[in-house]
């Protein structure tokens, strides 16, 4: 099974400053060896220097929809692209916007040739989003992150109806699953319920040994 993962920063201490980088490099050897697609989200000031440090692909955790401008503390699409991202996060259950916003941001990095990734919290949801054409959607049960409890064993549906939703209505976009997802059976359930990989971030990043944590998450695929 081919999969992509990607790993979500967040504001954890062990993934902030040198230790972004430090992690990265960890996924990086981890890709090499195993052949799977990683990517990794760092806080929007660890970007830069994260994406110059490594090959693999670099998120933003966010995009705003703003231009050039009057836009103290927004995040502006073109500087992601001149900070070497190579794409994004949208609608983070810690950062949500509206349904317009998401249609705005999805065309704004399209417009900046970053992928788009924008996290859901259903099946209905999943479906609207895939109308705006994204690269991936991206479903999370909000009540399941930082549990270690796999949403693709408590709630197995929700990732085969949204990959059926989201396929329905646009066969092109990429599902995701997350929350939960720490071990390689997790990742080897959510593909074998139609995912095409996973959004994860505390079961990787909060592990003792992140690159055996890994390691196992990538051994089953």
């Amino acid at each position: 099974m081919s999969a992509i993962i990607i790993l979500n920063y967040k504001t954890y201490n062990e993934s902030t400053g040198e230790n972004a980088v430090k992690l990265a490099k960890i996924c990086e050897s981890v890709a090499k060896s195993s052949g799977v697609k990683i990517a990794v989200a760092p806080q929007i000031a660890d970007l830069y220097r994260v994406a110059t440090a490594v090959e693999i692909p670099v998120f933003s955790q966010n995009l705003d929809v703003v231009g050039p401008g009057s836009f103290t503390g927004h995040v502006y699409s073109k500087s992601l692209c001149d900070a070497n991202a190579a794409g994004t996060l949208l609608n983070h259950s810690e950062k949500r916007m509206t349904l317009a916003d998401i249609e705005k941001a999805v065309r704004y990095a399209r417009k900046c040739s970053l992928l788009s990734v924008v996290c859901t919290n259903s099946i209905k949801t999943s479906a609207a989003a895939s109308l705006f054409d994204p690269d991936f959607v991206a479903v999370e049960p909000p009540e399941l992150i930082g549990t270690g409890i796999p949403v693709s064993k408590a709630n197995p549906e929700i990732v085969s109806d949204t990959v059926e939703a989201v396929k329905n209505i646009n066969k092109d976009v990429k599902v995701l699953c997350g929350a939960g997802i720490s071990k390689g059976e997790d990742l080897k359930a959510a593909l074998e319920l139609g995912a095409e990989g996973v959004l994860l971030a505390s079961g990787i990043i909060k592990a003792k040994d992140p690159k055996a944590a890994l390691e196992d998450l990538v051994s089953m695929i």
